[in-house]
């Protein structure tokens, strides 16, 4: 009997640490599902990279993805 009330013990716990875990993953979520991460900066920010629009050749890019080892 003991042996039961033990295992019992131990199946609660776990399965409550689980439904803890699982409630502050969907609130992380939550909270950055708002996150304007795509809004215009504030103050004095520069952009770092732009595109360039070059025309490569496809055999080029076939041997730089070779060359990569990608």
């Amino acid at each position: 009997m003991r042996t039961i009330v033990d295992v019992l013990k131990v199946f609660l716990l776990f399965t409550g640490c689980t439904i803890l875990f699982y409630y502050s993953i969907v609130w992380m979520s939550e909270e950055y599902n708002y996150y304007r991460r795509y809004d215009e900066p504030m103050g004095s920010a520069v952009k770092v990279s732009t595109m360039e629009q070059q025309e490569t050749h496809w055999l080029d890019r076939l041997l730089l993805f070779y060359q990569n080892g990608e």
